[in-house]
């Protein structure tokens, strides 16, 4: 049976490239940014690609913003009368040494990468339990467990997503809500401002994280991996 996913910050990057995964899988897949523009062309690339732009949905949506998160939940479940799977991708890095580190700065990054994850889990926990199963993905770091000088406030919002993921996983496990924690190393994205393709041949391409969860997305019932980790196989010396 085809799934119902919602990806946060699914416009671009893992998201993008998971959203690409799941569609050529039959799932329905609904896409979130903070860009209208960047939503309406990534809504409108990979219908286009899918040949089934029913099966697409893209909702401008600010994770920190508890109304906009529950607003897009609502018109998910409104949309394809449901919702199977929450993958929380969305997140922002951050390179400022603390003592440099303004406080808007610092809630900005805790903000979406975990107070947003909050807010979506909460928002998609009664609709998954009405179904009696479901996945909740939470895209993680492996700098949440090995933390670097400058991105304090990143390593810090990621460790605790590692711990909050754990913690959801044992509350949901009997509802048959399966979560999982999936940490990747260095990723050639667009994240933190760099350009793709930038001289880091060495890195992961997002559709390397992309096969990963959906991997995970398909174990059987009976297993959850409950944390991945991914890392370059040949990082730079």
């Amino acid at each position: 049976m085809a799934r119902i996913t919602l990806i946060t910050g699914g416009s671009r990057g893992i998201g993008y490239a998971l959203a690409e995964a799941l569609l050529r899988e039959g799932d329905h897949v609904a896409i979130t940014g903070t860009s209208g523009d960047g939503v309406m062309r990534a809504e409108h690339a990979l219908a286009a690609a899918c040949g089934d732009a029913g099966r697409v949905a893209g909702l401008v949506c600010d994770v920190r913003d508890v109304s906009s998160v529950e607003l897009a939940v609502r018109t998910v479940v409104a949309r394809f009368g449901g919702l199977d799977a929450l993958v929380n991708n969305a997140g922002v890095g951050g390179g400022v040494p603390v003592a440099e580190m303004s406080h808007d700065e610092w809630e900005r990054i805790i903000g979406i990468n975990l107070t947003g994850v909050f807010s979506f889990c909460k928002a998609v926990i009664p609709d998954l339990r009405t179904r009696g199963a479901g996945w909740i993905v939470n895209v993680s770091s492996l700098a949440g467990a090995n933390p670097f000088a400058g991105g304090a406030a990143y390593c810090a919002s990621k460790a605790a997503l590692n711990a909050f993921s754990e913690a959801l996983m044992q509350e949901l496990r009997y509802d048959n809500i399966r979560v999982t924690c999936v940490m990747p190393g260095s990723v050639d994205t667009g994240f933190s401002g760099r350009e793709p393709g930038s001289g880091a041949d060495w890195k992961l391409l997002p559709e390397d994280v992309a096969h990963a969860i959906v991997d995970v997305m398909n174990h059987s019932p009976r297993s959850l991996p409950s944390r991945v980790e991914i890392r370059p196989s040949r990082p730079r010396k």
